[in-house]
């Protein structure tokens, strides 16, 4: 695997990835978990804050399953015609920095990754889906998440239609406390640094309007930038609470 820079890549451990995602092996027959610990193994590169993902990708990757994310915290950021959409990544997610589709694209446009948080990715390769092959459940867990990183971008796409920039940034909080949120006492913490300029690409708004809607929301009490993240406090907004089987 490369990456960007060889001071931003710190190590290449073999784990087993039952001990970082244990809800695949509640999926697994009792029966068969020792034969899994010792098959589902892989290797995994740890990257520092601000790295990158190059374009340059051994065989061997370019036809496996892709990175999975253990640990951290990625953006996967595109652009078309000056303006900019993207996405954020994180534990469970399946991701193919080599698979790109500008090429074939009738209008051009670009993308990159850039590591927000020290992140941990397994390689799952040809070697690993070969030996991953005995266990039906696993790779059906591995289908499932990028079901679950469609269907949030598909909730990301809903909220950036809604009319008011404040109500967009308020609901987009709240959509990724829903993954990434901690309850306390005082409210819920999320630990993403999201800036006001990401947080315009990700609502689809001008960097000033974004920092003009937080404005409001701190001032009403919603919002609260903390070090490392944001507080929500109260409820989240009306729209978000109904549940929805789409």
């Amino acid at each position: 695997m490369a990456v960007a820079s060889e001071d931003r890549r710190i190590s290449r451990p073999i784990v087993c990835l039952l001990d970082d995602l244990p809800d695949i092996e509640d999926s697994i027959p009792p029966e068969q978990l020792a034969g899994a610990r010792r098959d589902l193994r892989a290797a995994v590169v740890t990257l520092q804050e601000g790295a990158s993902l190059e374009s340059q990708w051994p065989r061997s990757m370019l036809d496996g399953a892709g990175l999975l994310v253990l640990d951290g915290l990625l953006l996967r950021r595109v652009g078309i015609d000056g303006r900019y959409g993207c996405e954020l990544l994180s534990t469970g997610d399946l991701l193919r920095p080599w698979q790109r589709e500008e090429a074939a694209a009738s209008m051009a446009h670009r993308s990159g990754w850039r590591v927000l948080k020290r992140s941990r990715l397994a390689q799952l390769d040809v070697a690993f889906l070969r030996r991953a092959g005995a266990y039906p459940e696993v790779l059906g867990a591995l289908v499932a998440r990028c079901l679950r990183r469609s269907r949030s971008l598909a909730v990301n796409m809903a909220i950036v239609h809604h009319p008011r920039v404040e109500t967009r940034v308020h609901m987009l909080l709240w959509h990724f406390a829903d993954r990434w949120g901690t309850v306390r006492k005082d409210g819920v913490l999320l630990p993403v640094p999201l800036t006001h300029a990401l947080l315009a690409d990700l609502v689809a708004a001008q960097r000033p309007t974004v920092s003009a809607a937080i404005g409001a929301l701190q001032r009403e009490g919603s919002v609260e930038r903390v070090d490392g993240g944001w507080m929500l406090h109260g409820s989240p907004p009306g729209e978000l609470v109904t549940p929805s089987d789409l």
